[in-house]
């Protein structure tokens, strides 16, 4: 089906979904709708009193939020309604869905790649444990040793720096580096990787594999990773640099984030030493005071020329987030941009929650810019910050710079890729495509 059907059926869907409701509910449509939006703000006044408060009152909030959509489901019962609700809902789902999916630009471009011949000297760092141990399960290190690569397996058991055993490697002649691990790793190697100019291969050993991920590789089975080894192309993606205080940018004090940085509340409650033994409790313990001001240092943020004041939550990304779609949340289609994404989080209140969870990035509590620096302060000499995923404490103020083009990356000429993910709903942009590309269509058989 094309795009011109696709926004067709999107356009008729949607017009369904209304006459659902008018042709069995009449005037009680109106009605219908208002008590779904009011069990909606109801529970989202729940999720942020359930989040800031302690003791009774965040008992009640988590009542409110089991019972507000309990009631409306209730309610629409009652009536003999419910059905006609699903049915619209059904209906108004599919319109949506169908309408992103006409927006979506097949077309669009993707990193370039450039072919390129095999490695004759490449280094491997593999971390046994990463991934809840990949490494041995996919036979990581002798798949790679028969490829002709040489492999350092880290201990466990003891801290080795791995951007020292990459640089050792390069002063011994290794034509390429790669690792087997988690982004934090990931990222280390990577700086050194760019800083010779040399290409670098991840191997999605890690657990979650962000960076893998956003690089199209298959994350299901890393041992397909090592195809770059022989059977490559290249691309040029940008690196993310955090330095710390007042060090100049060429200090040599820069490390490298591959995903991103992150500010503010979540920075802060993985900092706690609770953390690793009860995550759950140690943040619904520490969430009321963060998300209420009355801990933690107050950020205030320059992204180019726009400064942002008292945000909670604040996010640096080595290029920006998709938005518009929960599949695509925390997902990069590209990390050639040669911009850093910034998204900042500033919630205060019960109404505020509220329109974030009603408006998303509409909302005013969430901003999303992008820049090619950010610099994070605070009233703190010392805040938390999380670099891809590790924990640290760093001074302020916080330098954040995106280098473009930085990082050479091989990868297999035969991978998974990104996945397209379609563009937020736009019902004038779905009009005119069903309506205009439809009399151009028409024209074009008259001749």
């Amino acid at each position: 089906m094309n795009r011109r059907w696709t926004a067709r059926l999107a356009l008729l869907a949607g017009a369904a979904a209304v006459a659902v409701l008018l042709v069995f509910a009449g005037l009680g449509s109106v009605v219908l709708v208002g008590v779904g939006v009011a069990g909606l703000v109801l529970t989202a006044a729940g999720m942020w009193w359930l989040l800031t408060r302690r003791g009774r009152t965040r008992a009640l909030a988590a009542l409110l939020v089991i019972a507000a959509p309990l009631a409306v489901l209730w309610l629409y019962a009652a009536a003999g309604l419910l059905w006609v609700v699903l049915v619209s809902l059904g209906l108004w789902t599919l319109a949506v869905s169908a309408g992103r999916a006409a927006l979506a630009d097949d077309t669009a471009p993707r990193m370039p790649e450039r072919a390129v011949r095999g490695s004759r000297r490449p280094f491997l760092i593999m971390n046994p444990r990463s991934g809840g141990g990949k490494v041995e399960k996919f036979l990581l290190a002798e798949r790679a040793r028969a490829l002709g690569a040489e492999v350092v397996m880290l201990d466990p058991a003891h801290h080795q720096d791995v951007a020292e055993l990459a640089r050792r490697a390069v002063r011994r002649g290794a034509d390429l580096l790669g690792v087997a691990g988690g982004d934090g790793t990931q990222a280390l190697v990577a700086g050194v990787a760019a800083e010779h100019d040399i290409p670098f291969v991840v191997i999605s050993a890690g657990t979650r594999n962000h960076f893998a991920m956003d690089l199209g590789l298959d994350r299901q089975d890393p041992s397909t990773c090592l195809e770059a080894l022989t059977d490559g192309v290249e691309l040029r993606i940008d690196l993310g640099y955090i330095r710390a205080g007042q060090q100049p940018a060429d200090s040599g004090a820069e490390r490298v984030f591959v995903n991103n940085a992150s500010f503010g509340v979540y920075a802060a409650v993985v900092q706690s030493p609770a953390y690793r033994e009860d995550k759950a409790r140690t943040t619904l313990e520490m969430l009321p005071d963060l998300l209420t001001h009355q801990s933690g240092a107050r950020l205030t943020v320059r992204a180019g020329a726009q400064v942002l004041a008292d945000p909670q939550a604040v996010l640096v990304s080595n290029n920006p987030y998709l938005s518009g779609d929960a599949a695509g949340l925390g997902r990069r289609e590209r990390l050639d941009s040669g911009e850093l994404g910034v998204l900042v989080v500033e919630v205060d209140t019960a109404a505020q929650a509220t329109e974030l969870l009603l408006l998303g990035e509409r909302s005013r509590g969430l901003t999303a810019v992008t820049a090619r620096e950010v610099v994070v302060d605070a009233d703190a000499p010392v805040i938390p910050v999380g670099v891809d995923g590790e924990a640290l404490m760093l001074p302020t103020p916080v330098h954040c710079r995106l280098a473009p083009g930085a990082l050479r990356v091989r990868v297999p000429r035969h991978r998974p890729g990104v996945p397209r993910t379609a563009p937020p709903m736009d019902w004038r942009r779905v009009r005119r495509l069903a309506l205009t590309m439809g009399r151009v269509a028409a024209g074009r058989e008259s001749t």
